[in-house]
């Protein structure tokens, strides 16, 4: 109930992120990025992790600009009809980051291959996994990303909601 005494504290200013979860209606199936990641490094099953599309928001982009943006760099795959899932604190204990969390509609079909930023050496592999097998990686510890677990968790929630707005209506750009 009283005034603690004064304390220093370090706070990594990263700015925002953005990230979204592609997901195809129609295949019932997901995209996932595969890269390395030095946080990692000393993580059980090791730096290369299973994530979803994600960036950081440049000064005049929204966040829904940069899940489109980073949806052609990172995956080749062109991202529709985004769903906002959450907005949350990376780590508040050190950092100020935050990452705005979507699920967007996409064709899983013309995905696939390496792909990446080559000023950014970026090296990632995308998969297309059906959804329950995702769901598999996710429950066995396979994917162990803070977003890929939230959006999952988010689409396993609402994956018939999800499918049956999507099944019904046109793709829009939005």
């Amino acid at each position: 109930g009283g005034w603690s005494r004064p304390r220093s504290r370090e706070l990594f200013e990263r700015g925002h992120a953005a990230a979204v979860l592609p997901y195809d209606p129609i295949h019932d199936a997901v995209i996932l990025i595969e890269q390395f990641r030095v946080g990692a490094l000393t993580a059980p099953g090791g730096p290369w992790l299973l994530e979803i599309v994600a960036g950081m928001i440049e000064s005049g982009e929204t966040a829904q600009d940069v899940v489109k943006r980073e949806s052609i760099e990172e995956a080749d795959c062109i991202i529709t009809d985004l769903l906002p899932v959450c907005d949350f604190l990376v780590s508040p204990g050190g950092t100020s980051e935050r990452i705005a969390l979507f699920c967007g509609r996409a064709d899983a079909t013309k995905a696939g291959g390496i792909h990446g930023a080559p000023e950014e050496d970026e090296d990632i592999k995308v998969h297309v996994v059906p959804l329950d097998t995702a769901f598999t990686f996710l429950q066995s510890g396979r994917i162990n990303s803070a977003s890929a677990i939230i959006a999952l968790q988010w689409l396993a929630l609402n994956r018939e909601q999800v499918r049956t707005q999507w099944l019904s209506q046109p793709i829009s750009e939005t």
